[in-house]
């Protein structure tokens, strides 16, 4: 079956641009909450030269973009906000979701392999940035690693996910996978991909502890940390 963002009509209306002619100017975010970030005005000070119009929904996931019936809708939002903006370029960070809870879950649902389900969600994901691609130069930023602890149950997200019996460790793991499978695929297709993962790992092979919310209810990195760790790795790319 052919990927429900490869329609023609997914590309009605934008316009023939090659990357030579892209401006920066104006950048279009899409993600989960972890997107949030690019929100933030301290985040904003670091590129005067750019403005960021950031469509952030709460549990989006790689893997629900080709489900039409996702209870986020975000592949349809996601979708409008890129056929409606004038920028032509566009950061994409999604996959939070997946490798903490989604991939696991749904290899316990359909007792299947959690390769599977790994390369199911990359499938899905890679799709979508093929199309978002189209007259548009992408960025795609690695996942942020798991940094709710083994055996919280508290607080809203770590109670959501609670059914997932993977450890940090297992879920870290994944994480790293599922960001290296899309490094190299962006590598592949003539997209940017901003990794982060050597910089937020610390030497017990988890999150390094400086990216912890104060939050201990926050499952999101540390705004400023995550701000530090990114702005210049994003200063190369725009």
């Amino acid at each position: 079956m052919g990927s429900p963002f490869l329609r023609q009509d997914s590309f009605e209306g934008q316009p023939d641009t090659t990357p030579a002619e892209l401006t920066c100017g104006e950048i279009l975010v899409l993600g989960d909450s972890h997107a949030m970030v690019f929100a933030d005005p301290r985040f904003r000070a670091q590129f005067p030269l750019h403005s960021f119009d950031v469509v952030a929904i709460g549990g989006a996931t790689a893997s629900g973009l080709e489900n039409p019936n996702s209870k986020t809708q975000s592949a349809p939002k996601f979708l409008h906000a890129w056929r409606n903006s004038q920028a032509r370029t566009v950061v994409v960070l999604l996959g939070e979701v997946d490798t903490g809870f989604v991939i696991w879950y749904r290899a316990e649902k359909y007792k299947a392999e959690v390769s599977q389900m790994l390369l199911n969600a990359l499938k899905s994901y890679q799709d979508f940035l093929t199309v978002l691609k189209n007259g548009h130069r992408v960025i795609c930023l690695s996942a942020p690693l798991p940094t709710i602890p083994d055996g919280q149950e508290w607080g809203e997200v770590a109670n959501a996910r609670k059914a997932v019996r993977a450890s940090q460790m297992e879920r870290t793991t994944l994480t790293t996978r599922f960001n290296e499978g899309m490094r190299k695929f962006c590598a592949e297709n003539g997209i940017g991909f901003l990794d982060l993962d050597d910089q937020s790992i610390g030497k017990d092979g988890l999150v390094d502890k400086r990216l912890l919310n104060s939050n201990p209810l926050d499952h999101h990195y540390e705004p400023r940390a995550y701000m530090e760790m990114m702005v210049p790795e994003l200063r190369k790319r725009l």
